[in-house]
């Protein structure tokens, strides 16, 4: 059974990204996938990285969880909008926190990085307002591009295919019920691939108990 972790990255529930995540694990589950739902908006944390990579910052709980679920999956499936030609704030500050240098990857000897999650597969989903032809044309694709080549691919998952759903501002209806029927066949298709036996295993930081401060 594959086990695939949708993150949703939007930070309105009522969103279309929302919709197409859920429509999504639907598809995936009634394929046969153990599918994890994450929305990014419902954790609590720091979407900062106050200090850069000059000192550790402890990650919260729900991004340790997240860790585990990241190291559970066989397949990683991120579901955003483009907002000027990049991410919202929550996934970016997801990724920075989450994706730890010595965790999701790091630097061999020769200066050469090596992705920790090498394995697994991902896939990008974005919905955008603009055409196709403007982002991949004039605009370089900067955000699919940022997600699939610099972090995903970068931490070792791959195949990472990209899919653009668009333009959102004006559709219709029928425009939106096909799109989510699309993506619910994305998550049957990628629900029935087999699952690599190749994955390496990061550690997963297992918190700090909580001191009981009545004892």
């Amino acid at each position: 059974m594959s086990r695939i972790l949708v993150l949703d990255a939007h930070p309105d529930d009522r969103s279309l990204c929302a919709a197409l995540a859920e429509r999504y694990a639907v598809g995936a589950r009634s394929a046969g996938a153990d599918v994890e739902l994450l929305a990014l908006r419902d954790l609590d944390f720091d979407l900062d990285l106050r200090r850069g990579l000059r000192a550790e910052q402890p990650l919260e709980p729900d991004l340790l969880r997240a860790q585990a679920s990241l190291v559970a999956a066989d397949h990683v499936v991120v579901i955003a909008p483009v907002w000027w030609g990049s991410v919202p704030a929550v996934l970016k500050g997801f990724l920075d926190r989450t994706l730890e240098r010595g965790w999701a990857y790091r630097y061999r000897d020769n200066g050469l990085p090596q992705g920790l999650l090498a394995g697994r597969s991902a896939r990008v989903i974005m919905t955008t307002d603009s055409p196709g032809w403007w982002l991949r044309g004039l605009m370089g694709d900067s955000a699919v591009r940022q997600l699939r080549r610099s972090t995903l691919r970068f931490c070792g998952l791959r195949p990472v295919p990209a899919t653009r759903i668009g333009p959102v501002h004006g559709s219709s209806a029928e425009g939106r019920a096909a799109w989510l029927e699309q993506v619910a066949d994305l998550g049957r298709r990628d629900a029935r691939r087999t699952p690599r036996a190749d994955k390496l295993m990061p550690v997963v930081r297992v918190p700090a108990p909580v001191p009981d401060v009545a004892a």
